[in-house]
Order: structure tokens, then sequence, then C-alpha cells
């Protein structure tokens, strides 16, 4: 039993460690709601929650009236955390240095539009930097933030912090989306990252949402030779 206190992600964390250690067969049922609020001392929406979210990842086939069983093939799932890229930086035992490109409010282009869900050309903040690792290039920021949704950036000159670490420690998100890609370089990211035109390179695009309103969007162009490690959940 888990403590009085427990959240949907307590729950959820417990019923993928008894599926990983085989507690919980792959095509096995699982015990019900009311069974498993009973066991974890919490309420049954709470544990509806839980399965619903391992269900929507593939953990967990739910079939009204027949009840919940494991998956016969549950997915592994990549975790990952959106880093702070100083900390990323002096972990891996560098001297992290940062330098502001440009920072501009402007109307952004149709496709930072839509990713953002914004129907207005009002103006957001755009703002581009580069991370560097022991004086050298480790990656360029390309970054939109929404100012509907966090309208203190307007105030924020971005010349010391980056952007990244100020949003994780001032506009929390709920969920997100995230697309790997590798790219050729384009004139003006070669130049910021010091790689020759058309080299190839790891680049991020990601948007993060509060709730039903977009945060930020940002690429981040990684210099060559950056390696990504994550973990399987």
């Amino acid at each position: 039993m888990l403590t009085t206190r427990t959240t949907w992600q307590d729950i959820r964390d417990e019923v993928l460690r008894r599926i990983h250690a085989r507690e919980w067969a792959p095509g096995g049922m699982i015990p019900n709601e009311l069974d498993l609020a009973r066991e974890f001392g919490c309420a049954r929406a709470t544990v509806n929650r839980a399965l619903r979210e391992l269900a929507e990842a593939g953990v967990l086939d739910r079939r009204r009236r027949a009840g919940t069983r494991v998956a016969l093939t549950p997915v592994s799932k990549a975790t990952l955390d959106i880093p702070v890229i100083r900390k990323e930086v002096e972990t891996r035992g560098h001297t992290y240095r940062y330098a502001l490109i440009s920072r501009h409010r402007r109307a952004a282009p149709a496709p930072v539009r839509a990713a953002l869900d914004v129907r207005d050309d009002r103006g957001d903040l755009h703002v581009v930097a580069l991370h560097l690792a022991d004086g050298a290039p480790y990656v360029l920021e390309d970054r939109w933030i929404n100012l509907r949704t966090v309208p203190e950036a307007r105030k924020e000159p971005f010349d010391t912090c980056s952007a990244n670490e100020w949003l994780l420690q001032t506009a929390p998100y709920t969920h997100g989306d995230i697309a790997f890609s590798a790219e050729a370089a384009m004139a003006d990211v070669a130049e910021q990252l010091g790689t020759p035109v058309g080299a190839p390179l790891f680049s991020v695009t990601r948007t993060t949402w509060d709730r039903d309103r977009a945060i930020t969007t940002v690429t981040l162009s990684y210099a060559p030779g950056y390696r990504m490690h994550t973990t399987l959940g």
C-alpha cells in the first residue's frame, strides 16, 4: 500500500514496477479500479487517471466491461526531461558560457503561430542564443515565447540567464511534444556553430504547454559530435 497522499503518478509507477517485475504478466488481468483504490488508500478517480495514462501509452489494454489487462507486448517508453543546458554542460565536466545573439518582439511566421496555436500577429518574443562548452559552440537555441501565456517574458532581457533556464524556473509546463531530426546546417546556423554549411547536425524541436496554452516552441541545433542519452521506462 502506498501513502495516504498517493498521487496518480505514484500509482502509475507502481503499476509499471509490477509489470516490469512480471508480478502482472503480459496478457493477464489486473485488479479492478475499486480494489486498487482500496489497496492504495486513494480515490477511485486517482486510479482511473493512472490506468488511463498507461493505456494511452500502450502498456495496458482496457476494454469496457471486460476489465484491464497488461498488453501482450507492453511498450517500453523513452523518458526525456527538459534539461537546463547550463547544468547539462557542467555535468559533462565542461565550463559553460552563454551568449545572447538577438532578442526581438515581432510577429511570428505562420508555422510558429501554428505551433503556438495563436491566431493573431500581435507579436511574440523571439530569442536566439548560443550555449558554449569550454569556449566551443555546444547548441544554438532558436526560441519563440508566447507572450499571452508568459507575459513576464516581456521584461526579461535574457542577457545573462538563458530563456531555457528562465522558463523552466518561471513557467511550469504540463505537457509538450518533441521531434528529432538530422539537418544540414544552413548558413546562419553553420556560422554560429562554427561548422561548414551543409554539415549534418542533430536538431530538436520542442513545444511545451500549460494545459491548453502553448508556452514556447524552440529549435535546438547541436554542434557536430553531440550525443543524447536517455532511459527506458
